[in-house]
């Protein structure tokens, strides 16, 4: 079965606070839902249309168990504390 993934890249530098207060949510929310964080790189070569701006990049057993992590109470919670301080390209996809 192919693995889901969650990718989140910045577009421009998020709000300190908002970010700490958001990360505290949703790192434990991903990973409650089975998450495993391969990747966070603050700095980023961004080649073509792409930011050198904080990427993340989280794999799951599967992609409806990542739409489901996306979807959480836990999760919405952490967009909620959020609350527009940081403007990101946020993907959620299929692995081949």
């Amino acid at each position: 079965m192919p693995k889901g993934y969650i990718l989140s890249a910045h577009r421009s530098p998020a709000n300190p606070e908002k970010r700490d207060a958001y990360a505290k949510i949703a790192v434990p929310a991903f990973k409650l839902a089975g998450g495993k964080f391969l990747a966070q790189a603050p700095k980023v070569i961004a080649k073509e249309n792409g930011k050198n701006e904080r990427t993340i990049l989280i794999e799951f057993e599967s992609l409806e168990k990542a739409i489901a992590a996306y979807n959480s109470d836990e999760y919405q919670k952490a967009l909620q504390v959020l609350d527009g301080g940081a403007d990101r390209d946020f993907r959620i996809f299929e692995g081949v």
